[in-house]
């Protein structure tokens, strides 16, 4: 069997450091071992309008902003197909059959979709489409018969919903859609990175996000504001380090090789951690350490953003040849779910057998 990957993102805005420790690098990772027969990554402007319906230019105006992240991160166009989902009409047909497979009551039940619906503050009235979108994401994992889908622990819910509509459609219509796994981040401190305003979520609609394409002034700046130990008031007070955001940042970002160009008086994050813990460390000495950190590892991805910023003809050319690999993969999988539900009418007179 082939190994097929399938992920994507909302073009809602630029993505941020959360996106790129959650998923992003280890979409580059997954992408260069060589292990995946294709890979599709989608940029997922119709989900995206689920809850941006009468805002349909902040989604388009993104799509090129999430292409630019993509390339600057090292998604490799030769190696992954980038497509945009609505470009992909096969989508959404078969998102009207999997409605079928599933109730209302189940939808409701699933832990994502309650959270996302509190979130949003739509306990009072839910888009429809907004509410389906679960089954949306089924159709858009089984349209490329995908294997694995790399995502944050959160989207659990969501992967088995799929996986529940792909053993009740191959149940009732006979074997023909491919049942995918969830691939989770190896490193736990990248399931989710907090906002730079110790909130439990880094969300572009707070404003706590450090950004890929942040210039190296303004991630300093967010960096020397951010949130840490409200108790870590004096430098010879004993400092928390869980829950505190900067040594979360670190746990996701930093390596040996940062300490020892950037702090070498401690070999590892662990001793830094143990430092503070018993006092004696200042957060701003901790705080000029990330930011060298981040300096490092976002200017390679910085500077890849601006090559591609340049070159935006080429990445208009990338997607829309993407949509395009993307749409005729998806045809065929459209064409199997309907000759397994007897829907292929016209197909070598099947209405007359």
């Amino acid at each position: 069997m082939k190994q097929i990957i399938l992920t994507g993102d909302r073009p809602t805005g630029r993505l941020h450091v959360g996106h790129y420790v959650g998923s992003l690098r280890e979409r580059v990772r997954l992408q260069n071992t060589g292990t995946f027969d294709e890979i599709y990554i989608m940029i997922a402007d119709a989900q995206a309008l689920t809850d941006n319906a009468e805002h349909p230019e902040k989604v388009r105006q993104n799509i090129m902003q999430v292409a630019l992240d993509y390339l600057a991160c090292g998604i490799d166009p030769e190696k992954s197909t980038i497509f945009i989902q609505s470009m992909v009409p096969e989508l959404t047909e078969l998102t009207f059959y999997y409605m079928n497979l599933v109730t209302v009551s189940r939808v409701q039940r699933n832990p994502t979709v309650k959270a996302e619906i509190k979130q949003k503050n739509f306990e009072a009235s839910i888009p429809l489409g907004f509410f389906c979108y679960p089954i949306s994401q089924a159709a858009d994992i089984t349209a490329f018969h995908a294997t694995v889908v790399p995502v944050g622990e959160d989207q659990e819910p969501m992967l088995e919903q799929t996986r529940e509509i792909v053993r009740k459609f191959n149940e009732v219509y006979g074997e023909t859609l491919t049942e995918p796994q969830i691939l989770l981040a190896n490193n736990r401190a990248s399931m989710r990175l907090p906002g730079i305003d110790g909130k439990a979520k880094m969300s572009k609609s707070l404003g706590n996000c450090i950004y890929l394409a942040d210039s190296p002034e303004e991630i300093k700046t967010k960096i020397m504001s951010m949130f840490t130990d409200p108790d870590h008031l004096r430098v010879q007070d004993p400092g928390k380090v869980e829950g505190n955001p900067v040594f979360t940042y670190l746990d996701a970002f930093s390596t040996d090789e940062h300490f020892a160009e950037f702090l070498p008086e401690y070999a590892n994050l662990d001793e830094l951690k143990a430092h503070y813990q018993r006092g004696g460390l200042g957060d701003v000495k901790v705080k000029k350490f990330l930011n060298n950190v981040m300096q490092s590892v976002l200017q390679p991805i910085r500077e890849r953003r601006t090559y591609w910023e340049g070159r935006t003809d080429e990445v208009y050319e990338i997607l829309k040849a993407g949509s395009a690999v993307a749409e005729k993969t998806a045809a065929k999988t459209l064409q199997e779910v309907r000759h397994a539900m007897k829907i292929d009418y016209f197909d070598e007179n099947n209405l007359l057998k």
